[in-house]
């Protein structure tokens, strides 16, 4: 029960405030070293898509200065993704339950996933198996199970792969939520669901250095300063000084509080209308979990801190939501999304961070810097709350603020109040597998 990411759900913790002065001798530091050498990204660095290009000392200005000189400003190593390091070649033997899986009800996600990966730094190496994907589907027997054995090798995902790799993970779920609200505020809908600040700041890092390239930090200006952008407490004591127009009024801060951490969701108005809001952005600061602020107070035991739990603790504890809801500083904003999610099926799921819509109990979020976007992935796990397995192909179609780590996943289980009851109970533990195409093997 995790915010997906969407789209980065949320973004890397920004640095702390800088002068302009501070951040033009910060980048003439980095544009000298640059010439000399370029970091290796490992854990928390840069996204698997992100690989450093070479250096070279070509005519960067910084305050109308160049590179110095430099003879032989030598090019930096090739470096490989950062997810070929989590990786480790194994058999579909290896994958369990692979054989009992209904393989079949994962293709068109696969063919959503090869839509989306197409955009994509790596999607060259998917144009092959795509295109096949494509010309093979409804053709008399075909079999996808046998297509996906015959295109992709599967490799096991493993935390600190090396000498000791560990393949066991957290899997949790998140889900699309159902709310109450109105394009007028009133008595019944007085919490706003913002949309994106005019004054918050994104820089995207990649503009001034490649090697940081989908890196992007969040602030705001004040003066000649770029500070960090308002905590949750900061928004909510600000109200309408704070330049966001809302979207929608709804009636609940709890169920708000939670559609920010799932990242997507339905608004019915009192019309019957059905609104759908999408992950826009977010404030920049790091999520807190208020599960684990309620464990550490005393107020719930480790197995009540599910999502039902602390809905049923709001509902007991009004008077004191607020200061436990400001206990995390993340603040999401969202969009307005068609009401058909962009497709000609009015039931399918959200926008995910692949920029396709997510299927349920098919599609999954995970961490890109160790899975890439798009890629078929097995996981063996089991369902909420039991030692029943869930031994399911699906496709990394999302990514989350949570999700850190090759073997940690959100498993998406669809839309309204089944799917949340599923999502709310789930943190198993489990394995995953990534199926790729030779042309995107690990090197």
């Amino acid at each position: 029960m995790l915010l997906p990411a969407s789209s980065s759900r949320f973004p890397a913790r920004r640095p702390r405030c800088l002068s302009v002065r501070a951040c033009l001798a910060l980048g003439s530091a980095l544009l000298l070293a640059a010439c000399a050498e370029l970091p290796l990204f490992g854990k928390g660095g840069a996204p698997a898509d992100a690989v450093p290009e070479k250096a070279t000392c070509a005519a960067s200005t910084v305050n109308a200065g160049t590179c110095p000189a430099c003879p032989a400003c030598p090019g930096a190593p090739t470096v490989a993704p950062a997810f070929s390091r989590a990786l480790l070649p194994a058999d579909y033997a290896d994958l369990p339950g692979w054989g009992d899986d209904e393989v079949a009800a994962a293709w068109p996600a696969f063919l959503q996933s090869c839509r989306g990966i197409a955009s994509k730094p790596h999607g060259a190496a998917w144009k092959r198996v795509c295109d096949l994907a494509r010309q093979s589907e409804g053709k008399p027997g075909f079999d996808p199970r046998r297509f996906f054995e015959s295109q992709l090798r599967p490799y096991a995902l493993a935390n600190n792969a090396g000498a000791r790799p560990v393949f066991e993970g957290t899997i949790t779920g998140y889900y699309e939520p159902l709310l109450r609200g109105s394009r007028e505020r009133s008595k019944s809908f007085a919490q706003p669901l913002l949309g994106v600040p005019d004054d918050l700041l994104t820089i995207d890092l990649g503009t001034l250095f490649p090697e940081l390239k989908d890196k992007r930090v969040r602030g705001r200006l004040e003066g000649n300063k770029v500070v960090p952008y308002w905590s949750r407490a900061d928004i909510v004591a600000r109200g309408e000084r704070l330049p966001a127009r809302p979207l929608l009024w709804v009636d609940d801060a709890i169920e708000l509080f939670f559609l920010q951490i799932q990242g997507s969701g339905r608004v019915r108005l009192p019309d019957g209308s059905l609104v759908r809001v999408n992950y826009a952005d977010q404030n920049g600061h790091p999520y807190q979990s208020i599960g684990r602020v309620l464990i550490e107070r005393g107020e719930l035991k480790a197995e009540e801190a599910s999502m039902q739990g602390i809905q049923a603790w709001a509902r007991a504890n009004p008077a004191r939501l607020d200061d436990l809801l400001n206990s995390n500083p993340s603040y999401v904003f969202f969009r307005e999304m068609p009401a058909n999610g962009n497709t000609s099926n009015p039931n399918a799921g959200p926008q995910g961070a692949l920029g396709v819509p997510l299927t349920p109990e098919r599609s999954l979020a995970i961490d890109p810097r160790a899975v890439p976007l798009g890629a078929p992935v097995f996981l063996a796990t089991t369902r909420p709350n039991s030692a029943q397995p869930l031994n399911r192909l699906m496709l990394a179609q999302d990514t989350g603020g949570a999700i850190k780590g090759a073997v940690r996943a959100d498993f998406f289980w669809g839309f309204g109040k089944e799917a949340g009851e599923q999502a709310g109970r789930m943190k198993q533990s489990g394995r995953m597998w990534v199926l790729l195409p030779p042309e995107a093997a690990p090197r």
